[in-house]
């Protein structure tokens, strides 16, 4: 199977074997592989002399195999504007990911690598990533929300909304989301357009307001 993409793609992953793995999935795409590193420094210099338009980042990384690839996507997103990222961890730490989405959520995804049960689930992510979509695994939305405390911000929002609200977080499209909650898309399209009136997101060429509105339920 091969994609048209011609997406450059950099990995910073510690398992070689994943990180091998990675590179030849995504060359066998089509991809271009930039770099493919195994800590912070080396995937910083790979970016500096070979930019990506994506980056694939393990957060549990040398030195001390704690949040070095939260810290360091950080790092890219303040040096590299557009740089999409996509972090593939076996973790969920909300400490410095509400940072990171909190600041822009476009291009942002947070996927767990045992809940990846398709490549091209992954490939799918990836792609949306690149071009400043987000794709957040439901398992990190809701840590994400566990870990704040405001929730009047959605309160206009009805119940029905706020499920439509949480799918699209996951990054899904109206169609996947009118499929998760068997209704049609015409319904889902009119929840959409709920949602960004109540949460006073206007019509805007330069925002992305399905990205806006994610944001909005992170926050909350």
């Amino acid at each position: 199977m091969t994609t048209d993409c011609s997406l450059r793609v950099a990995i910073a992953e510690d398992s070689a074997i994943l990180r091998d793995g990675l590179v030849q999935l995504l060359v066998d795409r089509g991809f271009t592989v930039t770099g493919a590193v195994g800590d912070p420094s080396a995937l910083r210099s790979s970016v500096a002399q070979n930019p990506p338009d994506v980056a694939v980042i393990d957060i549990r990384m040398p030195p001390t195999f704690t949040d070095e690839g939260l810290r360091l996507a950080l790092d890219l997103r303040a040096r590299y504007e557009g740089l999409g990222i996509l972090l593939f961890s076996q973790y969920i730490e909300t400490r410095y990911a509400a940072d990171l989405l909190a600041d822009d959520a476009a291009g942002i995804g947070y996927l767990l690598k045992d809940r990846v049960a398709d490549v091209s689930d992954f490939v799918e992510a990836l792609e949306r990533v690149a071009v400043g979509g987000t794709a957040l695994d439901p398992e990190v939305v809701t840590q994400l929300m566990g870990a704040t405390r405001r929730t009047d911000s959605l309160s206009v929002l009805t119940a029905r909304e706020r499920e439509v609200l949480a799918l699209m977080a996951e990054g899904r499209s109206n169609a996947a989301i009118a499929n998760a909650l068997v209704v049609s898309e015409g319904a889902v399209e009119k929840h959409v357009a709920n949602i960004f009136a109540k949460l006073d997101l206007p019509v805007s060429e330069k925002d992305h307001r399905r990205v806006l509105a994610v944001l909005r339920f992170l926050e909350s």
